[in-house]
């Protein structure tokens, strides 16, 4: 398949209807933070013809291909190969103050899951790599050879909500005494041999190890945790944003962010409500949108999707 075929964005008109309102107006910017293979940036640039588009990726293969995909809107298309917890800085580079709307797709790409060399499934042998970005140096590999059992168990735990967290973490520490472990079925088969009958009938064993393996060197909750508040901070009154999480950890840092932002911060018993403690934002979803059926036969991928968005009604401050 070519990359236009592996890559179906998730809920597409959905995201684009939702930001519709903000990224319509006259000389709107819309910053896409995950911009992946840009299949919801160039839907964006199609339907809105003053829109510019500054789109944010960490892997040099996904901006490549976005490159390639956005030529034809020539210099409405802005691409910075960044984290998105830079926010601030790739907009000051850019000379630009607030945007209009921002776009979060959360988690793995299409690309990255389907390029087997980059290790990030557990149904496929491939090196133990694991990086979104591939000029970074910390690797899944690194991770299994370096980490303490204590840590591993940490992660495992605390990334993966994996239950056998200590029994896989012990069995990795052990075997790699033996033999450096440095493909993915080495690890899937070393987790499954450790694994009850029983668990294992209940969903893939490795499923929950890889996730917090890849969490763990992409630092995604940590980089997520500044990202929301700064985008937040740097949208327009009026403007809007749009996330889509993959996975409950993920979610829970998006919500918890935005009910901060959508409720009054006056003191409990104060007579009157000031106009500096009004909430900046008012959700746009009530709780987290889900796929439909629909979607979710024609799109797996977009089968654990939590949609969650918010309009800026005021400036902070």
């Amino acid at each position: 398949m070519n990359d236009n075929q592996i890559h179906i964005p998730v809920l597409l008109n959905r995201c684009v209807d939702l930001l519709a309102p903000a990224i319509s107006r006259p000389g709107a910017v819309l910053v896409d933070a995950t911009l992946g293979m840009a299949g919801h940036a160039e839907a964006c640039l199609e339907r809105f013809a003053d829109l510019t588009l500054v789109g944010f990726d960490r892997d040099p293969d996904a901006l490549e291909i976005a490159r390639n995909r956005l030529a034809r809107f020539g210099d409405r298309v802005h691409l910075v190969h960044t984290v998105y917890d830079q926010i601030r800085p790739a907009l000051n580079g850019l000379g630009m103050t607030q945007v209009d709307g921002f776009l979060f797709d959360l988690g793995v790409s299409s690309l990255q899951l389907d390029r087997v060399d980059r290790g990030f499934s557990y149904s496929k042998d491939a090196p133990l790599d694991m990086r979104m970005d591939t000029t970074s140096e910390l690797t899944a590999e690194r991770v299994i050879a370096e980490y303490s059992a204590n840590d591993l168990r940490r992660i495992f735990k605390d990334y993966g909500e994996e239950r056998l967290a200590g029994r896989y973490a012990d069995q990795i520490v052990q075997n790699r005494e033996l033999q450096p472990i440095k493909r993915s079925a080495q690890l899937v088969d070393l987790i499954t041999a450790v694994t009850p009958v029983v668990v294992q009938r209940n969903g893939h064993p490795a499923k929950r190890v890889f996730q917090a393996l890849r969490i763990e060197v992409n630092q995604e909750l940590a980089v997520l945790e500044r990202a929301i508040p700064s985008a937040l901070d740097n949208l327009s009154v009026d403007g809007r944003i749009v996330v889509m999480a993959y996975q409950s950890l993920e979610d829970r840092i998006v919500k918890k962010e935005l009910a901060s932002r959508t409720v009054s911060s006056a003191p409990l018993g104060l007579p009157v409500e000031l106009p500096q403690h009004r909430p900046e934002y008012s959700l746009l979803v009530r709780g987290a949108e889900l796929a439909d059926d629909i979607e979710k036969a024609q799109n797996p991928r977009a089968t654990p999707v939590r949609l969650r968005a918010a309009l800026r009604i005021r400036q902070a401050g």
